[in-house]
């Protein structure tokens, strides 16, 4: 990929594979800019919308921000499908985007073969409030605040391979916002955050380990996983993309008593995930127990930020 074209206002750009670019307007203000956009995982065309709303608006999430404006991107096969479908599509993005308190400014359709939605967001960030996946210290705590294994559950679903139970689960966690989870942090020192998505749990943690130049430790016992999700991943139920992430991340990655399908889980890809936090460990406790209290319920401290072995980690089971 590029390099960003140098310029000082740009404070977050190409260089750290972050989730957003940030732009700095003026003393006081940021922008942070970001785009997603992916092919239905649910039958459910207005649950599609909120998932694909709340994975787009994350990117925001992850760097501190607060969105504010956003277009939809679509892609629809319009002779093919019931118009109804987009429609419900529609509308489950925009009572997303109604909740995390945005507005929508318009966007831009095509036809095509295959469904496709997403949003381009807009959110503002005070320039010294950003927070970035590559300012992690020796010492900090991660906190995950959603559970993995989505992108197996979701596999699962394409297969016929599970209940109702467990797929209105998966879509919830998928369609919750990050937004309580981004202000419960404003009030404590983040080193580091990111959204856990496509390269999963291990590849976005390498992400901060390697921009940060640190270590990593993780306590597998300590990961919040869905249910269920053991289970498909012993049958094999394993996407691609999560095995592409766990052969990538091969070299660079010590397992400790974590046999193979654990390794897969931790590689899932998932789609719209939780934040993964960096935070001093003094801060620790107390920033969890805000999480809790702002209904992110699945939160965990999950391992620690070290000096050794500066972009790589160890997964202890």
């Amino acid at each position: 990929m590029p390099k960003s074209v140098p310029d000082p206002n740009l404070l977050v750009g190409l260089d750290t594979s972050d989730d957003a670019g940030v732009y700095k307007i003026n003393n006081e203000t940021a922008l942070v800019q970001t785009l997603d956009f992916f092919t239905p995982i649910v039958d459910d065309p207005y649950m599609f919308g909120q998932i694909a709303a709340a994975n787009s608006l994350s990117d925001i999430y992850a760097m501190g921000g607060k969105p504010i404006t956003v277009m939809n991107i679509v892609g629809f096969p319009i002779n093919k499908l019931d118009k109804s479908i987009l429609a419900d599509i529609l509308a489950g993005a925009s009572d997303k985007v109604r909740e995390s308190g945005a507005v929508l400014v318009g966007g831009h359709s095509i036809d095509d073969q295959e469904p496709k939605f997403g949003l381009s967001v807009t959110g503002t960030v005070h320039p010294e409030r950003v927070r970035t996946n590559a300012a992690a210290k020796p010492g900090d705590s991660l906190i995950l605040t959603k559970p993995i294994g989505v992108g197996i559950l979701t596999q699962a679903i394409k297969k016929d391979m599970l209940d109702q139970e467990g797929i209105d689960r998966v879509m919830k966690v998928m369609a919750a916002l990050n937004k309580e989870a981004a202000e419960a942090m404003d009030n404590f020192n983040v080193n580091a955050c990111t959204d856990v998505t496509g390269f999963g749990l291990l590849g976005h943690a390498m992400e901060i380990a390697e921009g940060s130049g640190t270590g990593i430790t993780i306590d597998s016992k300590s990961v919040p996983v869905l249910p269920k999700t053991r289970e498909l991943a012993e049958q094999n139920i394993i996407p691609g993309g999560s095995k592409k992430n766990h052969k990538w991340l091969t070299e660079r990655i010590q397992y400790e008593n974590v046999d193979e399908v654990d390794q897969w889980i931790l590689c899932d890809a998932i789609t719209s995930g939780g934040l993964l936090i960096s935070v001093p460990e003094e801060e620790a406790e107390a920033l969890l127990g805000v999480l809790h209290e702002n209904g992110v319920q699945s939160a965990a401290i999950i391992g620690k930020v070290t000096d050794k072995q500066p972009g790589r980690i160890t997964v202890i089971g």
